[in-house]
């Protein structure tokens, strides 16, 4: 019926009108143009389109369009597959229609009733929006209303009032409208019986989106604010607006020109963006932040829970393995399921999946998963078709590039083994018995960049780019192991605990886990007797495999918060500390003739916002607070840095 490129264009599409706040398009081709209107013609040719406004329990009426398969007409029922996004649910009008409707093209071929709701406070629904609004676990009248509240109120209106339903919902939802999604299954409708979080905002203070240990994701979240504002005060379809113009290709220029965050808030957002401003005056991990996280609310859940994401998701990396992990705590009888593929944010619902940035997997895995796991699980539960066996956790082996199944994560084959930082650069794998530091001087004016081209904002594909431009740096510490002599398989969470001392009073430390190529490394991609390659015409980030560092995991670590999110203390100059925190978890085989490399810095820029290694508020730092300081990283002895990593046997 559509060509594999007709799909994936029409994949590409539905993730950017539900994904994130929409921009003006860019002049369509004519072949592109076709495509796009295959799409809509399918849509009007197998759906009648409604548009709804369903009243909450409070009064709150919430703009809701309604796709039904025409066969309803005919004494034919679907199950209902909604979402519910802060993104729009354009195009607006009972005869305008879209490309696609559901989480893929095999869910419109199918036949589902499909449901977009815009939520309180967005677009076309009325209400205020609140950014990951708080949950209320007691309510004492129909004013208590939350996201959870909203979700049961539609799904009720839904099943009582929309023809040709079967009583059974599902809902899924990317990023922030993943957010939404796990708000519907706390205090659940009993009509619900299949939620999936995908890439979900879990928290934004605990890994995701704002904050990493307490350093600000300064680019992802200037751009992020530049699109997505608040509506007004009455409904109204989304404006068309202007890309914001930064006036330079550059994005490490562009930042360090910015000076100090207040700069942001008076040159650019003149103090009129309130999503920007939650995020800078709340640096802590405070009362603001904890009414927001949602993952501890997930207690006794009913339906069936596919949670969704990217080893190499940019943005929020750590929301569904901690909804995973407090499901496992607090709600063990769920039928749930943990499905990690090698994506960036979103990378499942378009694309083939067979390559981020440079690193090829050899196989299309977004469309296996759409096809093999995330279509058969909602036909399961929506429609009783296929035997429904599920793993516990359905997860891709980077390094090997193969697809895993496991019935518990970490698999319980798993041991933890630590690796030691070592002099001369190196890691050993048992304790050093010499004991010293390794050193570097941080300066917040010449910060070291996340990425080795010229760009603006954050690169989708980072968390695959080669590190060597870091690794020549002499502000960044190196330590790697020999050639490995046979695979080494790492499955689980990474615990970073360093020992680290500074001669201010505070500084940022960033850990990267690096996965070294050899140098003759095979190229797959190269064709037979093919010349090699203009390295002055290729571009920015396809380069050679030989002796490639691939950053497989990276975090960074405001050293305040070391003893607590809540309550930062200063250092005291020159006096070791200890740092240890969690990196996200990772499937990625080390194979033989591989080394394993890890890299220690105190700025990561324009990724995170430069800490001006004094203690203080940094929203409220002037530029002359900004100061050089002398790190230093202990190793060997009986306390000495190290990481802690879970080995698959």
């Amino acid at each position: 019926m559509f060509t594999p490129w007709t799909r994936a264009l029409i994949i590409l599409l539905l993730t950017i009108q539900f994904l994130r706040p929409q921009e003006p398009a860019t002049p369509a081709t004519p072949e592109s143009t076709t495509d796009h209107e295959v799409g809509m013609k399918y849509v009007r040719e197998n759906y009648s389109k409604y548009e709804y406004r369903i009243a909450m329990r409070d009064g709150i009426k919430l703009f809701t369009a309604v796709y039904i398969p025409k066969e309803v007409m005919e004494g034919k029922k679907y199950p209902i597959l909604m979402v519910r996004t802060p993104y729009n649910v354009a195009p607006y009008g009972e005869d305008e229609f879209p490309a696609t409707v559901g989480p893929s093209p095999l869910f419109a071929r199918e036949k589902f009733i499909f449901v977009y709701q815009d939520v309180r406070g967005r677009y076309m629904s009325e209400g205020d929006f609140t950014i990951t609004r708080p949950q209320k676990p007691v309510k004492k009248s129909v004013k208590d209303t939350d996201e959870s509240t909203d979700a049961y109120d539609s799904i009720d209106w839904l099943v009582k009032n929309v023809p040709g339903n079967t009583g059974k919902v599902g809902i899924w939802g990317i990023s922030q409208p993943g957010f939404f999604a796990t708000a519907s299954m706390i205090d659940s409708h009993p009509a619900l019986v299949a939620v999936s979080p995908q890439a979900p905002v879990t928290d934004y203070y605990l890994g995701d989106d704002s904050y990493h240990n307490g350093a600000f994701m300064l680019a992802a979240r200037f751009n992020m604010y530049q699109g997505f504002r608040p509506r007004g005060d009455e409904p109204a379809p989304p404006p068309k607006t202007l890309p914001f113009d930064y006036g330079t290709p550059d994005g490490y220029d562009f930042y360090l020109s910015l000076g100090t965050l207040a700069n942001a808030d008076e040159r650019y957002f003149k103090n009129m963006q309130p999503y920007w401003s939650m995020n800078v005056k709340n640096p802590t991990y405070n009362d603001f932040w904890q009414a927001r996280s949602i993952w501890k609310y997930l207690k006794d859940v009913k339906p069936a829970v596919m949670i969704v994401g990217g080893w190499y998701d940019q943005e929020d990396p750590q929301g569904l393995f901690r909804q995973f992990y407090q499901l496992k705590k607090e709600s063990p009888q769920t039928a749930d399921m943990l499905v990690v593929g090698p994506w960036v944010h979103g990378g499942f619902a378009r694309g083939d999946g067979d390559r981020v940035g440079n690193v090829t997997f050899g196989s299309k895995t977004a469309l296996y998963y759409r096809e093999k796991i995330e279509f058969p699980f909602f036909m399961h539960y929506l429609k009783g078709k296929d035997e429904g066996k599920q793993p516990k956790a359905w997860v891709f082996e980077t390094g090997v590039n193969q697809w895993r199944q496991f019935d518990e994560w970490p698999p319980k084959q798993s041991k933890t083994t630590d690796l030691f930082l070592n002099e001369n650069g190196k890691i050993a794998w048992q304790t050093p018995a010499a004991a010293g530091f390794d050193e570097y001087i941080s300066d917040p004016a010449k910060p070291v960049p996340y990425i080795g081209h010229i760009l603006m904002g954050v690169r989708y594909d980072f968390m695959t780019e080669d590190q060597r431009f870091s690794a020549s740096r002499t502000d960044v510490l190196v330590y790697k192991t020999e050639p490995l002599e046979h695979d080494v398989t790492i499955s689980g969470p990474i615990t970073v605990d360093l020992k680290v001392s500074t001669s201010g009073t505070d500084s940022d430390f960033d850990v990267k886990l690096i996965d070294v190529f050899p140098a003759k490394y095979p190229d797959y991609e190269a064709k037979p007797d093919a010349k090699p390659p203009d390295p002055h015409t290729l571009p920015a980030n396809l380069i050679q495999l030989g002796g490639y560092q691939e950053l497989i995991r990276g975090e960074p670590f405001r050293g305040k918060y070391r003893k607590s999110l809540t309550n930062p203390i200063p250092f005291e100059p020159g006096k070791p500390e200890r740092i240890t925190f969690q990196m996200p978890d990772v499937l990625h085989t080390f194979r033989a003739g591989h080394r394993i490399m890890v890299q220690v810095q105190s700025s990561w820029f324009p990724l995170t916002d430069r800490n001006p290694q004094k203690f203080l508020n940094i929203p409220d730092a002037h530029s002359t607070d900004f100061v050089k300081a002398t790190e230093r990283v202990y190793w060997g002895g009986a306390d000495g840095s190290k990481l802690e990593f879970p080995l698959l046997q």
